[in-house]
């Protein structure tokens, strides 16, 4: 059955989706990196990790029928014999210690016109490692993790703001010359509602 196999299809033919991933392949292998639409790069990142999993395992083997057999396979699916060449001879030895993630995608700006998700796809060379951590992002995290900085279970709540506002007025008193304060809030509209019923 067919099911979950709606994965790259990039509207158009099998036939078509075959020789447009032989010629960005082709492209890739040629130049090390291409530009493209982001969906077509994701499409193209199984399919030319693959055939660089046939150079690994060609480089690897120690059988001449063997290597020639890998080459004969990526030609096939490739269909440029120069690409496959630079690949097989040049490019085969950088990937031989690196197992999986042979390319990277990086996101663009949508493409002007259609505004078209845009990426770069790149070869990773053998001997990246990638992005480096940051000594001050794994300081917080283990920051964050001891109990003593660890929020209580009530969240604290926000002080609300009061549209009415308390006057103080001050009155002298005519037994002593000392001013009295008193606290006079002005009424809501809901108090005079409920002495008007």
């Amino acid at each position: 059955m067919r099911h979950g196999k709606h994965r790259f299809l990039l509207g158009c033919t099998k036939e078509h989706r075959e020789a447009l991933m032989a010629n960005l392949a082709s492209a890739l292998l040629r130049h090390g990196k291409i530009e493209t639409t982001l969906a077509k790069a994701k499409a193209l990142r199984p399919f030319v990790e693959k055939i660089i999993t046939m150079a690994k395992k060609a480089y690897l083997a120690e059988d001449s029928a063997q290597k020639l057999h890998y080459r004969r396979l990526a030609i096939t699916r490739i269909k440029d014999e120069d690409a496959v060449a630079i690949l097989f001879n040049d490019r085969a030895s950088e990937f031989a210690k690196r197992n999986g993630g042979y390319s990277r995608i990086y996101k663009l700006m949508p493409r002007t016109g259609d505004a078209a998700k845009m990426a770069i796809i790149e070869l990773v060379l053998g001997g990246d490692v990638g992005y480096a951590k940051s000594k001050k992002r794994n300081a917080a995290k283990t920051k964050k993790a001891t109990p003593s900085n660890t929020p209580s279970k009530r969240p604290k709540q926000k002080q609300k703001v009061v549209s009415d506002v308390v006057k103080e007025e001050t009155t002298p008193t005519p037994d002593k010359n000392v001013p009295k304060t008193t606290k006079s809030t002005p009424k809501t509209k809901t108090a005079t509602m409920k002495k008007s019923k």
